[in-house]
C-alpha cells in the first residue's frame, strides 16, 4: 500500500466503517480545532497521522482508500486546554474511538496517560494505550433465531463470563465467550432450566490504577471505556465472531443473552484520572460538570457522570444499544445505576430523553430492559418509578425475604407483598407484576451459601481494611461464622438455602438466580468480590452440592409448569368473572382468613397464601385451579387446609423440610415443619 491519503468521506455512520474500497472515519467533537487520525502497525508503531479533512456540524470525518479490517488506529485532538471552561484537549494523548468495534488490549498505567490537571501534560501516551481496530462485524447467524421468551416465562441467571467458565469442567477455552458457548456449560444451563443469562459487563473496561498497584484487577468490569467493543480479555482469538458465536449457541439452546451495561459513567474517573477517550475528545460535551467546570458531577461514585442531556452523548448510548441488539444479537440490557440515565437538572424523570428514546425505539422497546433503580446522587433511590416496559432490580424483595427467614419481627406482611409481585411498589401506570425483578442474591453481596454462613463481611483481600461492600446483609451464620463440621448447623443452613430459593421461584415477578448458588458456591464471606479474579470470584464447580442443584432444577421446572406462579396481572383478592372466586386468599394456620389483628401481629411467623389465576385473566387461560403456599419461619405448626369441592384434593408437590418426599395427597390437617416452605396444588382426585 502506498502512503495513505485522507479524502472527504462522510459524516455517517460514526466510527470506523469498512466500505469495501477503504475505511470511512467519523467522530464527534463540538469544541475541537482539529482531529487527526493516527494509524498504527500491528506492533504498535505509529505509521501515519492524517488530519480529518472535513467537518459537518460537529462531526469530523474522512475516508482512507485501501485500508482494510484489522487496521489499528486512534485519534489525537487539538483544542483549548482550559479546565475552568470545561476543556481538556491535549494532542499528546492518543484517544480511543468511542465507536470502536474492537480494542487491542487495555491501558498500561503510566503518568503519560494523564492529560494534565491545570496545564497540559506533554508526554505522548500512545505506547501505553490500546488501539482501536477497524472491523467488519458481519456474521452468518445460520438461521438461528432469538428465543424471545416473555418475562412471565423467564428465569434469569446472572453470571460473570470468566467466573462461570474458569473452573467449569470441560469448558474450553475457559474464561472466554467461547468457553461459555461450550457444550458442558450449555448442558448445565439447559438442564438447570434458566431462560436467560445476564452477563456482568463485557463491554471493554479498564483495570483501575489503584487496583493494579495492589496486585488486583477490575474483575466485575464496571469501568467501561468502549461501549461498542467486547472486552479483549474474553476474546480467546481476538475476534468479534467469538461473541456472536456465543449468542448463536445460547439462542439455539433456547437461552437469551442480557448484558449488564454501564452508560452512567466512563473509566476516565475525575479530573485526576487518565485521558483515554471522551475527556480528550470533548470533555465539556461528554461529561456533566459542576459550576466550577474543573470538577465533575459524581452521581455514580466513580468520579464522573456521562452527560446524557447532550444529544450526541445520548445518540452514542442509543447507537451502542442498537449495535448490540442487532449486529451482536443481544436480547436485553440491565442498566447499571439507571437513575443516572434519567436524571435531569430538575431531578429524576421517568419521561427523560433517555427513557423516551428507548421506549419509542422499534428495536430497543422489544428487548428486555432492566433497571438498577438507584445511584448515589440526590433522589437517587427510584424503585418502582420506571416506565414500562422496564423491570427493576427489587432490593426490597431481597431484604424483605432475607429478614423474614432470619426471623426478624413484623415481616409477614412484608413477605406477603413480596411474593405477590411487590404490588405496593409496582402496581401503577399499567405496569405488570413481572416489573419486579426478584432476587435474593446477586454479584454485589453474599452468595446464597455465604448468606447462611456469615453474619459479617470478610473483604480483607480487597485491600480496603474490610470497609468496602454492604455492611448490613440480613444474613445469619447459625451460631458459627464460616465453614463448620457441626452437622446440626450444616443441616439448618441447607434448610435455609432451600427456603430462600423456593421463596424466590414461587413468587410473582421475574426471578433472577446468581450463578453458582444452585451448587452452593461460596466466596469465603467476601461480599464485594469486584477485584477478585481468582478462586474467590470463580465458581467452585469441583465442590458442587448435587442435592441442592437437583432441588433448584425441580423448583424451576415446577414454576414453568404452573402459570399461576408467573402471572403478568397482580393478585388483589378480587372475584374472578369466570367463577366469582377471589384470585388470592390469605389464610391463618387454623384455616381461617387473616384479620387485621393478624397482619399487625409482629410475632407472627407463618404466612399461608392461596393463589389462583388473576381476576381479569381470560377464561381460556384458566388452566389450573389453585396453589397453596405456606412459609414458616418459626416452630412446627398444625395447618388446617382450605376446603375443596368434590373430586378435588390438595397434592403436596414440595416440602423444603423433606425435599425428597414424593408428590402425594394431603389434608385436611397436616403439620407444617419448622423453618420450611410447603407447596400444595389443587388437583382432580
Amino acid at each position: 500500500m502506498t502512503d495513505p491519503v485522507c479524502l472527504a468521506g462522510d459524516p455517517f455512520p460514526l466510527g470506523a466503517s469498512f466500505m469495501g474500497d477503504g475505511v470511512n472515519f467519523a467522530i464527534f467533537s463540538a469544541h475541537a480545532d482539529r482531529v487527526t487520525l493516527c494509524l498504527f502497525d500491528p506492533q504498535g508503531r505509529e505509521t501515519h497521522r492524517l488530519p480529518l479533512p472535513e467537518r459537518s456540524g460537529d462531526i469530523w470525518h474522512g475516508r482512507v482508500p485501501g485500508l482494510v479490517p484489522g487496521q489499528h488506529y486512534g485519534f489525537r485532538v487539538d483544542g483549548p486546554f482550559d479546565p475552568a471552561r470545561g476543556h481538556r484537549f491535549n494532542a499528546a494523548k492518543l484517544l480511543l474511538d468511542p465507536y470502536a468495534k474492537r480494542l487491542t488490549g487495555h491501558p498500561v498505567w503510566n503518568d503519560a496517560l494523564h492529560g494534565g490537571l491545570d496545564a497540559p501534560d506533554p508526554c505522548d501516551s500512545a505506547r501505553y494505550m490500546p488501539k482501536s481496530v477497524v472491523e467488519d462485524p458481519a456474521f452468518d447467524w445460520g438461521g438461528t433465531r432469538a428465543p424471545a421468551t416473555p418475562l412471565s416465562k423467564s428465569v434469569i441467571y446472572e453470571a460473570h463470563v470468566k467466573g462461570l467458565t474458569q473452573r467449569f469442567p470441560g469448558a474450553d477455552p475457559a474464561g472466554s465467550f467461547l468457553g461459555l458457548a461450550s457444550d458442558p456449560v450449555l448442558d448445565h444451563l439447559i438442564r438447570l432450566g434458566v431462560t436467560a443469562v445476564e452477563l456482568l459487563p463485557v463491554q471493554a473496561f479498564l483495570n483501575d490504577r489503584f487496583l493494579v498497584k495492589k496486585g488486583l484487577v477490575n474483575y466485575w468490569g464496571y469501568q467501561s471505556i468502549g461501549f461498542f467493543a467486547p472486552d479483549p480479555r474474553y476474546l480467546h482469538q481476538g475476534a468479534l465472531w467469538e461473541f456472536q458465536h456465543m449468542v448463536a449457541r445460547l439462542h439455539a439452546a433456547g437461552i437469551e443473552v442480557i448484558l449488564d451495561v454501564v452508560y452512567n459513567h466512563s473509566g476516565e474517573s475525575d479530573e485526576h484520572g487518565p485521558t483515554l477517550s471522551f475527556r480528550g475528545l470533548d470533555n465539556l460535551s461528554y461529561y456533566r460538570l459542576h459550576e466550577d467546570r474543573r470538577l465533575y458531577v459524581n452521581d455514580t461514585g466513580t468520579g464522573n457522570t456521562l452527560n446524557l442531556d447532550h444529544p450526541m452523548v445520548l445518540r452514542m448510548v442509543l447507537d451502542s444499544l442498537r449495535y448490540w441488539a442487532t449486529t451482536m444479537g443481544v436480547d436485553g440490557f440491565r442498566f447499571d445505576l439507571c437513575t443516572t440515565l434519567g436524571r435531569t437538572p430538575q431531578g429524576f424523570d421517568r419521561h427523560s430523553a433517555f427513557f423516551k428514546a428507548v421506549t419509542q425505539d422499534p428495536v430497543l422497546a422489544t428487548k428486555k430492559l432492566i433497571a438498577e433503580p438507584w445511584d448515589i446522587g440526590p433522589g437517587g433511590y427510584q424503585l418502582g418509578a420506571y416506565p414500562s416496559p422496564f423491570c427493576e432490580w427489587n432490593d426490597q424483595y431481597r431484604d424483605g425475604v432475607r429478614r423474614f427467614w432470619r426471623g426478624d419481627l413484623g415481616h409477614v406482611p412484608v413477605l406477603a407483598d413480596r411474593i405477590t409481585g411487590s404490588a405496593g411498589i409496582f402496581d401503577h401506570s399499567g405496569r405488570q407484576a413481572t416489573a419486579s425483578l426478584n432476587l435474593v442474591t446477586a454479584h454485589d453481596g453474599f452468595t446464597l451459601t455465604d448468606l447462611v454462613s456469615y453474619t459479617e463481611r470478610h473483604n480483607e483481600a480487597n485491600g480496603e481494611d474490610n470497609r468496602d461492600g454492604h455492611h448490613e446483609n440480613y444474613s445469619d451464620n447459625f451460631g458459627t461464622e464460616g465453614p463448620t463440621e457441626d452437622a446440626a448447623v450444616t443441616a439448618a443452613r441447607a434448610q435455609r438455602r432451600r427456603n430462600l430459593m423456593a421463596t424466590l421461584l414461587l413468587s410473582q415477578g421475574t426471578p433472577m438466580i446468581l450463578a453458582g448458588d444452585e451448587i452452593g458456591n461460596s466466596q469465603g464471606g467476601n461480599n464485594n468480590a469486584y477485584a477478585q479474579d481468582n478462586d474467590t470470584g470463580w465458581i467452585g464447580w469441583d465442590q458442587a452440592d448435587a442435592g441442592f442443584l437437583e432441588f433448584t432444577r425441580k423448583l424451576i421446572a415446577f414454576r414453568k409448569a404452573h402459570p399461576i406462579l408467573r402471572q403478568r396481572r397482580f393478585l388483589h383478592s378480587r372475584p374472578r368473572k369466570v367463577d366469582g372466586v377471589p384470585d388470592l386468599f390469605w389464610w391463618r394456620a387454623d384455616g381461617q382468613e387473616m384479620t387485621r389483628a393478624d397482619w399487625t401481629n409482629g410475632h407472627l411467623r407463618v404466612l399461608c397464601a392461596e393463589f389462583r389465576m388473576a381476576s381479569g385473566t381470560p377464561a381460556y387461560a384458566q388452566r389450573e385451579e389453585a396453589i397453596y403456599l405456606a412459609f414458616n419461619a418459626g416452630e412446627p405448626v398444625e395447618l388446617t387446609l382450605p376446603k375443596l369441592g368434590r373430586k378435588h384434593v390438595w397434592m403436596r408437590h414440595l416440602d423444603t423440610a423433606a425435599p425428597d418426599l414424593p408428590c402425594a395427597p394431603v389434608g385436611p390437617v397436616l403439620t407444617l415443619a419448622a423453618q420450611s416452605v410447603l407447596v400444595l396444588v389443587e388437583e382432580h382426585g
